[in-house]
């Protein structure tokens, strides 16, 4: 429960009586290599922080296409907000490319704390701030930048994560085919 902690105290002060009552909502669990910690056209209902290891959120299209949206590592919040929010079927899978483990937690019992904990409340929005912020790099950068600066922006954001995840994933994230990553690393590994 350290690393939640660290995290939550890291966006914004939680008082000790708040973190008391939160990490008592929280249990340890684990997915192997593979499994789904949410799938698209299931309503969302548990939040999670990745202790350890690496999901990738995804969309699928009707032909089977995947794209990958954005990978979690360790010390991070994940799941399905927009269908948390709503309470309507998510669009995104979530899915685990190493062994995890998580702290999860039913997202409504959470949020039901904002009434009598305003320190929690100020971090679920200043949460939401920082995934909207992101949000909207991400964007720019994929209409904006060429290929090369996405890579770039990718090793920075992700160090050390070509090691543990297949290099078609990192291509789809980048919006580029493998070939094209091929060419990149390879250009950058001359420098």
């Amino acid at each position: 429960m350290d690393e939640l902690y660290t995290y939550l105290t890291s966006i914004s002060t939680i008082q000790t009586k708040t973190w008391n009552v939160v990490k008592e909502l929280f249990t340890e669990t684990n997915l192997k290599k593979g499994d789904y910690f949410i799938e698209a056209g299931v309503t969302a209902r548990k939040i999670g922080f990745l202790k350890d290891g690496v999901i990738r959120a995804f969309y699928r299209n009707r032909e089977g296409s995947e794209y990958n949206k954005h990978f979690f590592t360790s010390n991070n919040l994940l799941g399905g907000y927009s269908s948390l929010v709503t309470q309507t079927p998510n669009k995104i899978y979530l899915q685990a490319l190493t062994d995890c483990r998580l702290l999860t937690a039913n997202y409504n019992e959470l949020i039901m704390l904002y009434d009598d904990h305003p320190d929690f409340e100020r971090f679920g929005r200043r949460l939401a701030e920082m995934f909207f912020v992101h949000k909207e790099e991400r964007e720019v950068n994929i209409v904006m930048l060429d290929a090369d600066k996405r890579y770039l922006i990718f090793q920075r954001q992700f160090p050390d994560l070509e090691q543990f995840i297949p290099q078609y994933h990192i291509a789809s994230y980048l919006g580029i085919t493998p070939t094209q990553l091929s060419r990149i690393r390879r250009k950058f590994s001359k420098k």
